[in-house]
């Protein structure tokens, strides 16, 4: 039996893990711990370089309005302290360079994240938000918006889908991203701040999984971090973590 959020009443999801991309004993799927990832619990395994993907924290969004690439949607004050507890979670990791998409919120949240290491936070305009129709509108998906015929066309595809950037252009960006900073800095971490869309469907096409999906069904809570491990260019694994627990669904996060 599971609740609403995929997990059992133990907290653990179908594969045995807890959100936070851990079992209970404080494993990973594979068996290690975070702290087992290298001897010095700093430096990815042996030959491996590690790849973090992290979504911004909470946006200060009273209006609800869906901003999509829109400039200065800001960090919250909570948004500001989840990325404070991130950038603590991957303070001790060898991070060889902290980029960012262009836009405010995730300039914001790899701040703290650089400044634990020292460096300067770089931009990557391939890691931005994608693009939408109803970017700048209050939005509600409900059954509403079908009884309008104006918006048919709009939502005639949702497995493109029809109303925005495509997923498959979404995660080639993203993943040519996540490969040229990865093989700039081999044998090191890499943190690269996005936002929810672009990092989920990153990882789908990571996990050889289809780029469609239920969006209610995402697992990338507000600053999670969701990190690919690769080994001679190869993806060994991709693991998943909530510094701030499962936050999501928190207010904020439309069109994070």
């Amino acid at each position: 039996m599971t609740t609403p959020d995929g997990t059992s009443p133990d907290g653990t999801t179908p594969d045995g893990t807890t959100p936070h991309g851990t079992t209970h004993d404080g494993t990973s799927p594979d068996g290690t711990t975070r702290d087992e990832a290298s001897p010095d619990g700093t430096s990815p395994e042996p030959g491996t370089t590690v790849v973090h993907l992290v979504r911004h924290g909470e946006v200060f969004n009273p209006e609800k309005i869906l901003y999509g690439r829109l400039p200065n949607y800001r960090l919250s004050d909570a948004g500001q302290q989840q990325a404070k507890v991130t950038a603590e979670y991957l303070a001790e990791l060898d991070v060889a360079a902290v980029v960012a998409s262009p836009l405010l919120r995730a300039q914001q949240t790899a701040a703290p994240i650089a400044a634990a290491h020292g460096l300067p936070v770089l931009t990557d305009h391939r890691l931005i938000e994608s693009r939408n129709f109803f970017e700048g509108r209050k939005f509600e998906a409900s059954p509403r918006l079908l009884r309008d015929p104006k918006m048919w066309s709009v939502l005639r595809n949702p497995l493109k889908p029809s109303w925005g950037e495509p997923y498959t252009e979404i995660a080639d960006r993203m993943l040519r991203a996540a490969e040229d900073w990865r093989d700039t800095h081999p044998g090191r971490h890499v943190v690269l701040v996005s936002h929810q869309l672009p990092v989920w469907t990153a990882r789908r096409a990571l996990e050889g999984k289809r780029l469609f999906h239920r969006p209610d069904r995402r697992q990338c809570a507000l600053a999670s971090v969701t990190s690919a491990v690769y080994r001679d260019g190869e993806l060994l694994r991709v693991d998943y973590a909530e510094p701030n627990g499962p936050t999501a669904t928190g207010s904020g996060s439309v069109g994070a």
